[in-house]
């Protein structure tokens, strides 16, 4: 937390520049209100992952509820795998685990931590409730793959920029935004259905509640499905927008002749 602690600055005023871009009609305080929130967010799921090893199918039910599950569960009838869309909105971390434990194990898709050690340390908790971690490298679709042959569900984080050479521009809060269009191509040539999920903290019942969406059918248009699932990111956002990370610089990457807004 103490790395948290001294970047705080910076992050914020990053978080402030993407509130100024992507939801212009807020006033100043209540940007603010949102970047507090998005911290609060934060401070949460560190808590949570800080759980994991207590956390077990007898007491997961008191942290967490399911909304929306039938989704998932006609699915896994179609037999085909499922892609849960999911994005760093409110505890990504805690929704697979938890999914583990209330209905069935499942792998996800994470970028390898820089540092060793914490990166060994973060598969240890993610596991801890039987899920499968898929590190992203030049051989990770070959276990993705294999999971979803056997009707397995995979967790895929996709709210973060890319370059220009792995992905494409869609309209994501009224600005381009650079996002990775293998998903969407993933999506089409399994025949996976594609849930948008998230673990959203409520207030009033003091826990998360997993909702998971209807499904977003794929046509074979790339970026129309890549729009697509974007779009139902940016409703869930916009419902919440004190749960979703906005100190990450999505709109870093910029389309060919754009100046940076960074």
């Amino acid at each position: 937390m103490q790395g948290l602690d001294a970047a705080a600055p910076r992050l914020r005023r990053v978080a402030m520049r993407n509130l100024e871009l992507a939801m212009p009609e807020t006033a100043a305080e209540e940007r603010r209100a949102i970047v507090d929130g998005t911290f609060r967010s934060l401070g949460r799921v560190i808590a949570t992952l800080a759980r994991f090893p207590d956390v077990n199918k007898a007491n997961v039910g008191r942290l967490i509820r399911y909304e929306g599950f039938e989704h998932f569960e006609a699915a896994k009838r179609a037999g085909r795998g499922v892609l849960f869309a999911t994005a760093h909105l409110g505890n990504w971390e805690f929704s697979a685990f938890a999914h583990a434990l209330m209905a069935e194990p499942m792998s996800v898709v994470v970028r390898p931590l820089d540092n060793p050690v914490l990166d060994e340390l973060a598969v240890r908790y993610r596991t801890l409730s039987g899920n499968s971690v898929i590190g992203r490298g030049k051989d990770f679709l070959r276990p993705l793959l294999a999971a979803l042959h056997a009707n397995q569900a995979v967790g895929v984080l996709i709210d973060q920029n890319v370059t220009e050479d792995r992905g494409i521009f869609i309209d994501f809060f009224g600005r381009k935004a650079c996002v990775d269009s293998g998903f969407a191509r993933l999506a089409h040539r399994t025949g996976a259905a594609v849930i948008p999920g998230y673990a959203l903290w409520s207030d009033q019942e003091g826990k998360y509640v997993l909702h998971f969406e209807p499904v977003v059918e794929m046509t074979g248009d790339t970026l129309a499905d890549t729009q697509a699932i974007h779009g139902r990111l940016e409703a869930a956002i916009r419902r919440t927008p004190g749960q979703w990370l906005w100190i990450h610089r999505r709109w870093k990457t910029r389309p060919p002749g754009e100046l940076p807004l960074y």
